[in-house]
Parts: C-alpha cells; structure tokens; sequence
C-alpha cells in the first residue's frame, strides 16, 4: 500500500483537489464514518453520546494554514466558544488546535498571543488544550510555542510523531519540562531524509518512545497513546504494568468511527480513553490523510460506497 499512501498524501496537499474532489456526494457521504458533522453542535452531540458510553473526547476544528489575521481571529473566537460549550455541558472534553490555524504562517508572536487567548479559556474552565503536530518543517516553531506557553499554562499538551527521526530527541529535550505529550505515527508525506518509510521502524520507535515517557509519569509528566495498532496498545499496557503504573495514569486517544469496539473495550476494562471528534468545513485533506493511514480505511469506504 505504500504507492496508494503516497497517492492519497499527494491528494491531500494538492490544492485544485482540495477544492474539486469535496463537491462529489459520493465524497461528502463516506467521509461520514469519520466525523458526525461540519458543525460544533454536531461534534457536542457526538460527544454527549460517547459519555453515556463512559468515554470522554477531544474536539477540534479542522483547519490549517491560515493566511489572514482576521481568520485566525476568528478560529480563536470559535475555540472559545467551544470550550464555554463543553463547560455548559457539563462534558469532559479536550480541545486539540494547529497552531498554523492560528495564525503560525503569518506570525509567530500573534500564533503565541492567540494560542494564550485558547488555553487561558480553558484554564478558567479547568480544561486542557492540545496542540496537533504538523508538517515537519514546522516542528522546531511548534515546540517553542508550546514551551513559551507552558510556562505559565500547565494545561496544555503537545503531539509528536513517531515516524520523524528527530522525535527522540525532541522528547528529551522536553523531559525536564515534565510534557503532557500524545505519541502518534503521522500522517503527513515526508522525505526520506527525515522520516521513517518501513511500519516497522515507526511502529519501533513509537514503542521506544511512549516506553521513555511512561518512566516519567510518576513524576509529572502525561503520556497519551494516539493510535489504532491494536499491538502497540497491547505493548503499552504491558509496559505500564511493569513499571507499576495504574490504567488511569495514561490516555489512550482514538478516532471517531474507527474501531469503536475496541474503544468500548478500552474503556470497560479501565483504562483512560479519549475520543478525537473532528469537524468543520474544511475536512477533505485531514479526510484524505485519514485514509492514507491505515489501508483498512480505504477498503472500508469502497465497500461503504458498492452498498449505497
């Protein structure tokens, strides 16, 4: 599947499709199994169902590479919103942002300021921001925006991706900061020269990863697991109980409509698990992202698209 992943990222960035592809129905009707609508209430109603489910969630808008301050103001608007909405609610749900969203292309100080607007909401409202990894060319700027805002906000985490060689050595660098951190593979097409190619080598690194973190949560730091490999969760659990660490001293974070018995499961048996609700106009490149992750994904839609 390596030719068909490479295709669907190429899909994913190319801009002509970003616009063509999402008019076709039969599009907008299978990107259904992964989010339950483009609007926030449709994401609150998603979240609401999975509670009574015993399974809590993270939201966020689909969105990125922002070119106008006024939008990225905007998007800062709506994630306020957002969190005063799960508040009212009642709901026990994260929000997640990219910080290009937010303005990071147009300014790095104006990303920060409003990035600080988003988590200092969601302190008052004892809630917890996180911020999504992007293209590797933006995670050196990412990382630094996370530690100017970790100093004074401790509610705020950060992804890394597995599949960049420098992830290693990012995360010890950002140890002495006790990190809330959520491991994931990635999902954007890289180089060579600074990404792993074979599953092995990711799926290695990304055990070697969460098996670091897992030896700092005694001290403060947060590990979150953000995948569907049913053998790294398995390894994870294994590890944590090794080390004496409880179910609930770690997060497993999955996606919406994708394994949702394995998400009951997860959660029957105690373990903390968190489901990432995404939602919004803009979804084709995430959607397509989506598919090039996992090749059971696109078997997935073909036959959804056959029966219809």
């Amino acid at each position: 599947m390596g030719l068909a992943r490479n295709a669907l990222l190429w899909i994913s960035e190319n801009r002509k499709l970003r616009q063509a592809l999402p008019k076709y129905k039969f599009i907008r009707r299978a990107v259904s199994r992964f989010m339950p609508g483009e609007q926030l209430d449709d994401a609150l109603a998603a979240a609401e169902r999975l509670r009574q489910q015993s399974i809590d969630t993270v939201l966020t808008l689909l969105g990125e590479n922002v070119t106008d301050e006024r939008e990225a103001r905007h998007e800062v608007e709506h994630y306020v919103e957002m969190l005063r909405q799960i508040s009212k609610r009642g709901l026990d749900t994260h929000v997640s942002v990219k910080l290009t969203h937010l303005g990071l292309d147009l300014n790095e100080d104006l990303c920060v300021k409003n990035l600080l607007a988003i988590v200092a909401e969601a302190k008052a409202l004892n809630n917890m921001v996180w911020i999504d990894m992007e293209q590797s060319q933006y995670v050196d700027r990412t990382i630094e925006v996370y530690k100017k805002v970790r100093k004074d906000f401790p509610n705020v985490g950060l992804c890394l991706q597995s599949y960049l060689y420098r992830t290693e050595k990012d995360l010890e660098n950002l140890l002495p900061h006790l990190p809330a951190i959520r491991f994931v593979k990635g999902a954007y097409k890289e180089p060579l020269s600074v990404a792993f190619r074979k599953k092995s080598d990711v799926d290695a690194n990304f055990f070697k990863l969460t098996r670091t973190l897992l030896g700092h949560v005694r001290n403060g730091a947060k590990l979150v697991v953000g995948t569907h490999d049913m053998e790294l969760v398995c390894a994870t659990q294994g590890e944590a109980e090794r080390v004496g660490l409880a179910r609930t001293d770690y997060e497993f974070h999955l996606l919406y409509g994708i394994q949702a018995n394995e998400q009951m499961k997860l959660a029957r048996e105690g373990y903390s698990v968190r489901v990432l609700i995404s939602y919004g106009s803009f979804w084709f490149p995430w959607y397509v992202r989506r598919l090039a992750e996992r090749p059971a994904n696109i078997w997935f839609v073909v036959r959804k698209l056959l029966s219809s």
